[in-house]
């Protein structure tokens, strides 16, 4: 049977939107329109008023009849400074570019109108409020390729925001729109989080306008590798708190109902693993971008990994190094070219210290590199070969992506 062009275009548009829920790695922005087969641990419940009460059940800290609790307090507080982000934009069409092999045009017909080379993306994210002048903080992934957004805030009210800055590194943007007297966010702090203490999100996951869900915090530090997306320089906190589609740039909260976290992706190879990037890295990020438009990142152009006895045989192996620790922070590779390789480090080289700071895993390395500036000599301290050397690296700006 032969297909025309449109209906080989409307096969292929159900084939693509079908599969989309099986990305690998970690995932991002979803199309506008969801099946509810895509929530993950999100339920709709009756109204209170239809249900007959049950005087034995309470809610978790509830202080009375109202069942108010620190959830609700905390949601009361920050949930007005929520705001739902739509975002359009203009990319390819893999249709149109598949079409213009030859020998599906003569297959399927050369005289039939032809498919648009681009097609409309839309897709909704969250973001919050930080002045009371309109600055926005979200996530870059949510308005990427776009200079306007929709920016809809919890009392109804929208407004066309603008996209002053986007760092792609870091996956950290800001929005400002047209109004004054608004609701802000409390930011808190994320340095000193302990797995189990309470973790809040709030979003529009998958449309859902304003939604809670409630969790722990289950780790910290975890590493952009650890949960997929490698290009990032973002050290993460884990949380089970049901993070979806839909409420990536949304803040994490703590049980006071401040934010310590920006959530940002979630495993698609798994279920109840969420990842917000820390309220420190994201207020820093923000500020640079509102400041100056843009932000440098410190570079030292090393490979490094946390060792384990598995690791280090591997890393031996691949590399063709005589690393015997079964423990620490080897590196396993200099970039030509970089401030690690002007300073003398050299692969193998364990990492013990950073400007006199003793270090246990790369994240905290990378925490200390990114808090420096670019242009700081950072003094390295590596044992290697057994002897303890102390080098002084000049860093660099991260490159950007061309």
């Amino acid at each position: 049977m032969k297909l025309s062009l449109k209906q080989l275009a409307v096969y292929l548009s159900l084939v693509v939107i079908g599969g989309g829920a099986g990305l690998l790695g970690s995932r991002y922005l979803m199309p506008e329109h969801y099946s509810f087969r895509q929530l993950r641990n999100v339920t709709v419940a009756l109204p209170p008023e239809s249900v007959a009460p049950n005087p034995a059940s309470g809610a978790i800290g509830s202080t009375g009849g109202d069942n108010v609790n620190f959830i609700a307090t905390a949601v009361q507080k920050v949930g007005p400074a929520v705001v739902r982000i739509n975002a359009t934009r203009k990319v390819p069409n893999p249709i149109s570019d598949a079409l213009k092999n030859p020998l599906l045009r003569r297959f399927f017909g050369e005289n039939e109108q032809p498919i648009p080379e681009e097609r409309i993306e839309r897709g909704t994210g969250s973001g919050f409020i930080l002045s009371t002048n309109g600055e926005l903080l979200t996530n870059a992934h949510v308005v990427a390729d776009t200079d306007t957004v929709l920016v809809t805030l919890k009392d109804g009210r929208s407004f066309e925001g603008k996209v002053v800055g986007v760092d792609t590194v870091t996956d950290v943007a800001v929005v400002k729109i047209p109004a004054n007297k608004l609701p802000t966010v409390k930011l808190g702090n994320s340095q000193n989080l302990i797995p189990g203490q309470w973790a809040i999100a709030i979003g529009n996951p998958l449309g859902l306008d304003n939604t809670v869900t409630i969790g722990i915090i289950s780790a910290t530090d975890r590493t952009s590798a650890q949960v997929g997306v490698p290009e990032k320089r973002v050290s993460f906190i884990q949380t089970d708190a049901a993070i979806n589609p839909g409420n990536s740039g949304g803040p994490l909260l703590n049980a006071q109902g401040e934010v310590i976290g920006v959530n940002t992706a979630i495993r698609a190879d798994a279920q109840g693993l969420g990842f917000a990037i820390p309220i420190e890295t994201a207020a820093r990020i923000a500020n640079e971008l509102f400041t100056k438009g843009r932000v440098e990142h410190p570079f030292l152009g090393i490979e490094m990994t946390d060792l384990s006895p598995t690791k280090k045989q591997q890393i031996n192996q691949e590399n063709k190094l005589n690393i015997q620790q079964d423990v620490g922070i080897v590196i396993k590779g200099v970039l030509d070219n970089s401030p690690a390789k002007r300073g003398g480090l050299l692969p193998g080289d364990l990492i013990q210290k950073v400007n006199g700071k003793p270090v246990k895993t790369a994240a905290q390395v990378q925490k200390l590199v990114e808090s420096s500036s670019v242009g700081d000599v950072l003094q390295v301290e590596v044992n290697r070969n057994g002897k303890t050397q102390t080098f002084s690296i000049q860093s660099g700006a991260y490159p950007q992506k061309k």
